[in-house]
């Protein structure tokens, strides 16, 4: 399965979706994170060192075992405290309300079953917390939506079971919770692949 953002981006704009134009979206995403972060899809762990002196610990999770062996060696702040979990977002491996930030990064697209793990993001972020993502997803015109609807049966197939037509915001706020803030603009590529979305969701 495609589970999460570093098995998906290489089939995501394999060169227009290189490190160096995604280092900007992640600097952004994690710069307000604080206390216990859950990170779901930590993947090869390229967003461990960017964390700031506010986050106190990080638990990782990704379904790939080569992936959380490439994150265990990968850099990170010598005073950070780093637990990395071979797991699904459906069944999250924590206690309720035991985080105070979720970060997710070009993660919701594959997750097989989205609204249970949102359901399971609402469970154990604490009431305070703030969920963090940056996602890309469904565009708003009407002809690359339908065209995002029609490709992504095939799509999942061959992108690692990436979802092509996710409308982020939507089916969070459908799910329990508040995007109290929301960015959201094409990047250089094709449009069926680069409508990005950054936000901060909060439980309703």
């Amino acid at each position: 399965m495609g589970f999460y953002g570093d098995r998906v981006l290489p089939y995501l704009l394999s060169r227009a979706m290189r490190q160096e134009v995604l280092s900007p979206y992640r600097h952004r995403l994690v710069r307000g994170a604080r206390g216990r972060v859950l990170e779901i899809g930590v993947g090869s762990g390229l967003n461990l060192l960017l964390y700031p002196d506010a986050v106190t610990s990080v638990v990782g999770v990704d379904t790939s075992h080569r992936l959380l062996t490439m994150a265990a060696s990968a850099p990170r702040r010598e005073a950070l405290a780093v637990t990395l979990v071979r797991g699904q977002a459906e069944v999250l491996p924590l206690v309720s309300e035991s985080v105070d930030t979720v970060v997710t990064a070009w993660t919701m697209c594959s997750i097989d079953d989205l609204g249970a793990a949102i359901g399971e993001v609402r469970r154990v972020l604490k009431r305070s917390g703030e969920w963090l993502f940056v996602e890309h997803g469904r565009a708003p015109d009407a002809s690359v939506g339908r065209w995002q609807d029609r490709l992504t049966p095939a799509w999942r197939r061959v992108a690692g079971g990436c979802h092509l037509n996710r409308a982020i915001p939507v089916l969070l706020e459908e799910s329990g919770f508040h995007v109290r803030q929301i960015q959201s603009a094409y990047m250089p590529g094709p449009r069926l692949l680069t409508f990005m979305y950054e936000g901060v969701a909060t439980p309703s």
